[in-house]
This record gives structure tokens, sequence and C-alpha cells, in this order.
């Protein structure tokens, strides 16, 4: 059996660093897609309990629609809740994807009320495992009973 010079060693050694390394960049943007969804996520339900309208539809992907903002109206209005938002249960919108995806998220929330608020997101994760991703809240539902599906539509 014929050794390897030490050069070729080397380049071996430092191809195989670059390849673990790429991968796991890679792995990486994946798995910290569901934690930046949920911040995203959670990040509404605080203006929703705050009843902040702007706030709403600043964080909502092209809130321009008279649906949109009667949703958002909607919702800071009949949601609001004084005290800190505290999350019951979080469903992120997709699993494991290396590339966009949209999907429907489910939170469970109270705030003062020991009754959870359980609504669900409309969540596009656009771009893919090389590029970085971004996250969009597309729309937001009214609030649904603890033990209903997200609607289709909403």
């Amino acid at each position: 059996m014929r050794r390897l010079s030490r050069p070729v060693l080397i380049v071996l050694i430092l191809a195989g660093l670059a390849v673990f390394l790429v991968v796991s960049t890679i792995l990486a943007r994946v798995f910290s897609v569901d934690g930046a969804e949920r911040a995203a996520i959670v990040s509404l339900v605080q203006a929703e309990a705050r009843g902040d309208q702007a706030g709403m539809t600043r964080q909502l992907y092209r809130c321009s629609s008279a649906a949109c903002r009667a949703r958002v109206a909607y919702d800071a209005a009949h949601l609001r809740e004084a005290g800190k938002v505290e999350v019951a249960e979080i469903n992120p919108s997709a699993g494991f994807a290396f590339v966009s995806t949209i999907g429907t998220a489910r939170i469970a929330w109270f705030a003062q009320d020991p009754k959870p608020v359980v609504q669900c997101f409309r969540v596009r994760r656009a771009g893919n495992a090389l590029t970085g991703f971004t996250i969009r809240l597309l729309s937001v539902s009214k609030r649904i009973t603890s033990d209903a599906d997200c609607p289709k539509r909403f």
C-alpha cells in the first residue's frame, strides 16, 4: 500500500475541512430559520397585545389592502391585553427545508387572561440554504378556539 505524500495529505485535510465548514454553515441556516420565524410571530403578537395597529401593519408583508388593514384593526381591538405576552405553544409553518416554503404556523399565547389566544399565521420562508432565508408574515387569522385547526384561508 502506497503512502500519500505530505503535501497531498495536507491538501486532502484542508479540502475535508472546507467541505465540513460549508455543510455546517448550510445546516446552521436551515436549523436557525425556525427561530427567526418564531421571533417574527412573537413580535407581531406583542404588537397585537399592545393594540399597536401600525406595528402590526409594518410586520405583515405588503399589508396595504383594505382587507389586511381591516383584519389588523379587528385583531388589535379584540386581542388587546395588558401584561407580558407568554407563548404557550408555537408550531412552525414548515419543518426542515433547503428552499423557500409557504406554510401555516399556529401559536397559543396569553397575557393577562389565563385563557390562551390561538391564532394562525401564513408564513413565507423566502430564500434557500446557500444564500439564507428571509421570514415574511403574509397574514394573521382571527382568534380561533384552542382545539380548532387553522383555517385554509384567512
